[in-house]
């Protein structure tokens, strides 16, 4: 099993490191910059390729040290290196694992970051509390992961939680791996607004859209086809923010798309910041157009509330659970979950977006 692992591995991984010195050859020559398309192109590959190329070769020096190791092992008596085979194996396992998800991302926009936005749906005061929960528990994932996040934007509720928000979460494959939690998120709980303790349902819906590469840049018509308008923030963020009007929504007319940003004190950075989020979101529409249930879960159809079609139900009581409806995968620990343990669903849906 690990002479066939290590073999398959090596042929993988010697093509990929060939491909990335014949990239990092051509990007020596002169005039590699002369055509910047082509360019930008090969500078991507590369960046996908590295990206692959380290895991690639931790496996394959694991599985050098396990042949070793169980060499070792049937002439020590003493069963230490039958304990560090162990270790090593259930290291090699976890790699594995997390390397063959990776490969199951293969579009050029799952290796980027991503823009996530929640929306709170029916189910008033419990609503915006429920999609700040869903905030909170994507911003726990991303710090679990070593990931960075942002908030660019958000809108609090009069009583509490929030209407929307938008955070931008930035790291390897970040999208890749959000992209199944597109769509509306439902809550049963006692509500701890009422004050007769009656159970209520409530929902938010989640949008996730990569933050493109440069490469991935679709042509858009800023003039003609963009309006920008400008305001002033409405959340907490010193003086100056709240004082002029820093903050930019951009309306794509053509489409109907709407970005906002105000999360910085400068109205260019929040521009820029606007302008890429209004990239990703027309990039996805055109990917989406090849994706039937993509575009449904962003279409119409996605009603925020009762009738609408929901990806996961998260249930507080009357018992402990959490159910994804697409994969059928569970967990009976939703505080774990709404903590940012998301990694079981990821999987899971990674898997099962393969198979249909």
């Amino acid at each position: 099993m690990i002479a066939s692992f290590t073999c398959e591995t090596l042929f993988d991984l010697a093509g990929k490191q060939t491909r990335s010195q014949e990239i990092n050859e051509l990007m020596a020559a002169p005039g590699f910059w002369d055509d910047q398309e082509k360019a930008q192109d090969l500078v991507s590959e590369l960046r996908r390729l590295t990206l692959t190329i380290k895991p690639l070769a931790e496996l394959v020096s694991n599985a050098d040290d396990m042949g070793v190791l169980m060499e070792f092992s049937e002439e020590d008596d003493s069963g230490e290196s039958t304990e560090e085979l162990e270790t090593l194996s259930r290291s090699l396992e976890s790699k594995l694992a997390a390397l063959e998800l990776q490969a199951m991302m293969g579009r050029p926009e799952d290796s980027c970051n991503a823009f996530v936005s929640i929306q709170a749906g029916e189910g008033g005061t419990d609503a915006s509390d429920w999609a700040a929960m869903l905030l909170r528990m994507y911003q726990r994932w991303s710090e679990d992961c070593g990931y960075k996040s942002e908030i660019i934007e958000i809108s609090e509720a009069e009583e509490a939680g929030i209407r929307s928000a938008t955070i931008a979460i930035r790291g390897d494959y970040v999208y890749g791996y959000l992209k199944g939690e597109i769509g509306n998120h439902r809550l049963i709980r006692i509500s701890p607004f009422d004050a007769a303790g009656r159970r209520q349902t409530s929902f938010a819906a989640v949008d996730v859209v990569p933050e493109i590469e440069e490469e991935l840049e679709i042509e858009i018509n800023w003039d003609q086809d963009v309006r920008e308008d400008t305001y002033r923030a409405s959340g907490a963020g010193g003086q100056h923010v709240n004082k002029t009007s820093s903050a930019i929504r951009l309306t794509h007319e053509p489409t109907g798309v709407v970005v906002q940003c105000q999360n910085d004190r400068s109205q260019h950075k929040n521009r820029a910041t606007a302008r890429k989020m209004l990239q990703a979101k027309l990039y996805q529409i055109e990917q989406e157009k090849r994706d039937s249930e993509l575009a449904a879960k962003r279409g119409e159809k996605s009603r925020i509330g009762f009738g609408g079609e929901t990806i996961r139900s998260y249930v507080l009581h009357p018992q402990q659970q959490v159910k994804d409806h697409r994969t059928m995968h569970t967990s009976s620990n939703p505080t774990r979950v709404l903590d940012g343990d998301l990694e079981s669903f990821i999987e899971s849906y990674l898997r099962w977006s393969l198979q249909n």
